[in-house]
């Protein structure tokens, strides 16, 4: 019996030394955290912002109706390639062309008035010269008179000629006197028929130049009931056919469209970037563009548009415009120039564009999941904490620092860092580590919440992969 107790009590003694020294074990592991660490490397580093939307020409024009009219002819179909000023399409032009015949018949009267009146003038013309050359030959008679019958007057007080004969040149000379008279007034007749021929020409030229205007109005309609491109391009909308009535100017009317042009020569991938990333997007960036329907090949592109207005990113609109809620998300429009775009690429295909928004050759670098926030007063030891801190200390310690941890002996050390670009998993380090340190990389919720001066332990061992199901 004695023997029994004092194996039972041997092995209670064991057991609570067994006991001791497990739980001293434990004691002593108590706040040590596992963690996974890295060395800073030097890489190159590329920030790229990501984005989606469709693809569209860079220049395309919804071509209307002018005039109201039936369409008649339709000369080509969705997928044709035009020329600028290729006939497009026809409307019915009766009423425009009995208009431009109507307005050529009134010219064509205009101008043979025109040529009456300018014949009459010339005539005119040719008519004065004739009496003023009349009016100077009576006038040059009119002096041969005058000097006989003073001649023949001086005679006749000398008694050296009878009275007939003065009596006969002074018939004469008064006689001549009449003619020149008569001369001098036709030709102040004839100015006077020739003036009113000038007016009537003025006339006939005003009408012609009113004629003219109105075949030229005429003509512009009739043309314009011919649909012509305005540019080289495709026709990618063509929601009519023959024998549809067009109308013009009604907006969001079928009826007001003919078809849509695009310049195909420069196709771009318009899309919407974040409000957060659109502030490192600027014109000429390099971006590499993908299209939903042509998989597994890249075209490459620059930027050639970034827009100044945000957009809400629910319905569409512009910002500005919308009543809703500022805080809603918003994105901002840009546009992307493909260089080679292929052939077979089409308006509306979905894209996604990246443009490569900076640059970092042979950069300091950490894995971004590093990369955590500490309050300052997080990193103030408890002794060295104030007990009664005044307002600034407290608003001091409310500031948040940016930084990693690295390993220090068995300790954590929050270490400040200078961050440049983001690349895909890493950002640039500008300041604080340098190539070769050790960190800690992992794991995200260890680093989110681990303190400075924490007690930790290296495990970088892969884990073990999951057993089959």
């Amino acid at each position: 019996m004695q023997t029994k107790w004092k194996v039972t009590i041997g092995l209670v003694v064991v057991l609570g030394v067994a006991g001791g020294v497990a739980g001293t074990i434990q004691y002593q592991k108590r706040g040590i955290i596992t963690v996974q660490t890295g060395k800073v490397l030097r890489e190159d580093l590329a920030s790229v912002v990501t984005a989606s939307g469709e693809v569209k020409p860079r220049n395309y024009i919804s071509i209307g109706a002018e005039y109201s009219g039936q369409l008649t002819e339709i000369l080509v179909k969705e997928g044709d390639h035009v020329r600028k000023g290729q006939m497009l399409a026809r409307i019915d032009e009766a009423q425009s062309l009995a208009d431009v015949n109507a307005q050529k018949a009134a010219l064509d009267s205009a101008v043979a008035d025109s040529n009456a009146s300018e014949a009459g003038v010339t005539a005119g013309n040719d008519n004065i010269a004739a009496l003023e050359s009349t009016v100077n030959r009576t006038k040059s008679d009119l002096e041969r008179y005058d000097r006989d019958f003073k001649r023949g007057e001086q005679l006749f007080k000398d008694g050296l000629i009878p009275r007939s004969d003065f009596e006969q040149r002074q018939a004469i000379y008064e006689s001549q006197k009449a003619s020149v008279a008569e001369a001098q007034s036709r030709v102040v007749q004839a100015r006077t028929q020739l003036a009113q021929l000038k007016a009537q020409l003025a006339g006939t030229q005003k009408r012609i130049a009113q004629s003219q205007a109105g075949l030229a109005r005429v003509q512009d309609i009739q043309k314009k009931h011919n649909t012509v491109a305005p540019i080289d391009g495709l026709v990618t909308y063509l929601p009519v056919r023959v024998g549809e009535t067009v109308v013009p100017g009604v907006q969001n009317s079928a009826a007001s469209t003919i078809m849509t042009i695009a310049d195909m020569s420069i196709v771009t991938a318009e899309v919407k970037v974040d409000e957060t990333d659109i502030v490192n997007v600027k014109l000429d960036q390099p971006a590499e563009i993908t299209v939903d329907a042509i998989p597994n090949k890249i075209f490459k592109g620059h930027v050639i548009e970034i827009g100044n207005t945000a957009i809400l990113r629910s319905t569409g609109l512009a910002a500005s415009t919308s009543s809703t809620s500022s805080q809603e998300a918003k994105d901002f429009k840009v546009v992307v120039a493909m260089d080679n775009p292929p052939d077979e690429i089409r308006p509306g295909l979905s894209c996604t564009a990246k443009v490569t928004t900076a640059t970092r050759k042979d950069a300091v670098a950490v894995p971004i999941q590093a990369l955590t926030t500490r309050t300052k007063g997080d990193l103030v030891e408890e002794k060295d904490k104030p007990k009664n801190p005044d307002a600034a200390t407290i608003k001091a310690n409310k500031e948040e620092i940016q930084g990693v941890f690295i390993i220090n002996g068995t300790k954590a050390e929050f270490r400040k860092l200078d961050t440049g670009i983001t690349g895909a998993t890493d950002i640039e380090v500008l300041s604080g580590l340098n190539a070769g340190d050790e960190i800690i990389t992992g794991s995200y919720q260890t680093i989110r919440s681990m303190k400075n001066g924490s007690t930790i332990k290296v495990d970088n061992k892969p884990p073990d992969p999951k057993p089959a199901s």
